[in-house]
């Protein structure tokens, strides 16, 4: 590319590789999260059973229930396909092959999937586990077999929405469409927590817990295995050691390939070399030498 050139840089820098840590950290963390809402299922469901917290629990699904209308049921329902279990998995599969295809690696689709089975591992530990009966009002949607905490749905909903959102803000070169993108994503669990309410499938306190308990799992997946800006804007640039690689566009590039991936020119001009090869400066230096040599004596 010449040095007139004024397209953006397209390169893209490799992620750093997964290890043996990165499964005890994930594994360690999905234990934490099953614990702490293991211990808030039992403690709502034993120890706050006659509480206020519970009361005003039913109080507010009786009053989603008392409040239903047509248009709402309508668009609840809706709400509540944007995380139901074929949704996620359809969509998983589609966005596996988008990313891999657009980030030309596998790492964001892995990351996703992560992302996703183990929310899903973690929810059905808790809700078998937890056993609290769902709310005693009319149900619009069939009950599943698991229990009403915590609420699945919303957990998924932050899990696979969250990645989403995190992939295309760090990834994504048109920043513009990365933050609506990022923004829709984001509005997605309040959706499905509320549809879920108001369907009678939850309490409040199930989508409360299973936003914290995706949300948590989500930060730990990141933190772990989705990579930091790797491509296009706020992607790192750090070349080679002894390389004078300032950039992607392979200007003043000795013509080794940097950790980008980018394979630079050796010049900015036609194309020329300008570094001197290594034969002609190892001929320089002993004429040096023997001019020296010969002054000297």
């Amino acid at each position: 590319m010449s040095a007139s050139s004024g397209r953006p840089a397209t390169g893209r820098a490799e992620a750093a590789p997964l290890t043996r840590g990165s499964a005890v950290r994930l594994v360690s963390g999905g234990v934490l999260i099953y614990l702490a809402l293991i211990a808030v299922g039992l403690t709502i469901t034993h120890l706050l059973a006659d509480s206020a917290l519970v009361a005003k629990d039913l109080q507010i699904s009786r009053w989603f229930a008392a409040h239903r209308t047509a248009a709402l049921d309508t668009l609840t329902h809706i709400g509540t396909l944007l995380a139901e279990t074929y949704t996620v998995i359809a969509l998983s599969i589609v966005l596996v092959l988008v990313f891999r295809r657009w980030l030309a690696r596998w790492r964001e689709s892995i990351g996703l999937l992560i992302a996703i089975l183990g929310e899903l591992f973690i929810f059905l530990l808790v809700t078998n586990t937890a056993h609290r009966q769902r709310p005693p009002v009319p149900r619009l949607d069939p009950a599943p077999p698991t229990s009403s905490f915590p609420s699945g749905h919303t957990a998924a909903a932050v899990a696979i929405y969250g990645c989403i959102a995190v992939i295309v803000l760090r990834q994504m070169v048109h920043r513009r469409l990365a933050v609506v993108i990022a923004l829709l994503c984001c509005c997605v669990p309040p959706i499905v927590g509320v549809s879920r309410v108001y369907r009678g499938m939850h309490y409040p306190t199930d989508v409360v817990f299973g936003a914290l308990g995706g949300g948590l799992w989500l930060l730990i997946a990141v933190l772990v295995v989705v990579p930091s800006a790797t491509y296009g804007r706020g992607a790192r640039r750090a070349p080679l050691r002894g390389s004078t690689d300032y950039g992607l566009d392979g200007r003043e590039s000795t013509g080794a390939t940097s950790s980008l991936g980018v394979r630079g020119s050796s010049s900015a001009g036609g194309g020329s070399s300008s570094t001197a090869s290594p034969s002609s400066s190892s001929s320089s230096s002993s004429n040096s030498g023997a001019a020296s040599s010969g002054t000297s004596s």
